[in-house]
């Protein structure tokens, strides 16, 4: 049987979508900033 195509690792997805990845550049600043404002209970998924 073949294997999914979602395979989970919790330290590569950290690292790329995470809340500290995020704040590191004006884009990903710009995306909290949106996601504070429609009052998101989480800002990142990780």
């Amino acid at each position: 049987m073949k294997k999914g195509t979602y395979q989970p690792h919790k330290i590569p997805r950290k690292r790329k979508i995470g809340f500290l990845a995020r704040s590191s550049s004006p884009a990903g600043r710009k995306i909290l900033r949106n996601r504070r404002r429609k009052g998101r209970k989480y800002l990142t998924r990780a």
